[in-house]
This record gives C-alpha cells, sequence and structure tokens, in this order.
C-alpha cells in the first residue's frame, strides 16, 4: 500500500531526480524516476555486504561523506529505522549540493516489520508535524514541502495487507489527514 503512494510522490518529483543521485540500499527509484537525466548514481548501505552499494557508511555519523556532494537524495522508508533522526537530517543537509534535492518517505500509520525490527530496530512513527519540525531544525522552512498520504481505507488496507490492485484507484486517492499512511518531504538546501 505504502508503495503505491512513494511512486505517486516521486513522480511527482521526477524532474528533480537527476545529476549525482544517492539512494539507500539499491537505485530503484533513481533508474525508475531519473532516466537520462542521471549523471552518476550511488548507492550507501549502512554496513558492508551489500553488492549494490558503492558507499557505506551511517547516516548519523559520516563525517568521512564528501559535503556538497549530492544534486538529489533519494531516501524511502529509512528514518524509522535511525534512532537517532536529527543527526540523519544533519548529514543528508551537509552531503547535498546547494539547491540540492532531498526526496523522503516514512511510515505513518503501519505494522511493524518484525524482520526489520531484528536487524535494524524500528524505532519511529512519523506524522506530518513531526517531520516538519525535524526537518525546519536544518532546512529553512521555506524550502520543506510535507505532505501525507492516505485515508481510512487505505490504513486499513494496509494493516490488513491487502495490495493496491484491489482497491480503485479514486479511493486510494482520497486523501484524509487524520490517516497518514505515508508522511513525504521535500526538502532543498539553500
Amino acid at each position: 500500500m505504502d508503495r503505491y503512494y512513494i511512486e505517486n510522490f516521486l513522480a511527482l518529483y521526477a524532474e528533480e531526480i537527476q545529476g549525482h543521485v544517492l539512494e539507500i540500499k539499491e537505485p530503484l527509484y533513481t533508474e525508475k524516476f531519473g532516466g537520462d537525466r542521471i549523471t552518476k548514481s550511488d548507492v550507501l548501505h549502512v554496513e558492508a555486504g551489500n553488492p549494490k552499494a558503492t558507499i557505506v557508511a551511517d547516516l548519523t555519523n559520516a563525517d568521512h561523506l564528501s559535503s556538497d556532494t549530492f544534486d538529489c537524495i533519494i531516501l524511502t522508508q529509512t528514518l524509522q529505522f535511525i534512532y537517532n533522526v536529527p543527526a540523519a537530517i544533519k548529514t543528508l543537509h551537509r552531503i547535498l549540493k546547494p539547491r540540492g534535492v532531498l526526496l523522503v518517505t516514512v511510515s505513518g500509520i503501519s505494522q511493524i516489520s518484525s524482520e526489520d525490527m531484528e536487524r535494524w530496530g524500528q524505532y519511529w512513527s512519523f506524522t506530518a508535524l513531526s517531520i516538519q519540525k525535524l526537518f525546519q531544525e536544518v532546512f529553512e522552512p521555506d524550502k520543506i514541502e510535507v505532505t501525507s498520504y492516505g485515508n481510512v481505507l487505505s490504513a486499513i488496507a494496509l494493516l490488513h495487507g491487502i495490495v493496491t490492485e484491489e482497491i480503485e484507484q479514486s479511493k486510494l486517492n482520497y486523501h484524509d489527514p487524520e490517516y497518514q499512511v505515508l508522511i513525504t518531504a521535500r526538502a532543498v538546501k539553500e
């Protein structure tokens, strides 16, 4: 269910997925939405052993990553697995080039992933307000756009494991801010 909203969000900002792009774990969305606008693609993973990773780093402690490097960073469904979210956001801001774009998605209403919980820890569920406040600690407030996606039907469907193909698209697209299934942020570095 959340992938439907993630892809809608990234499609909305696809033109900004260009230049030197960083994505976490694999270049799935870089390739899908960046196309020939990509000049260089890097993949970050927190531990060695991921064959798709070009960078091994912990976003909360990544002084070895060069500042002002990336034109775009795609960070989908990652912050909930990082305990020190403010430190990660500071790193993301630092490694973006000036006028670089950070495209972020995080879980709002969701079930806990027991596999991820055991491996990484799953620390947070967010709201649009919490993401706005976290990003305003680092990015200029007028350079941040936070949006929530979802409604009671999509929240129930997600929790029951119902896939998007089983629900009419118009019902998925209905927005009810009281049922934030997915929260997105677009932040631009000054």
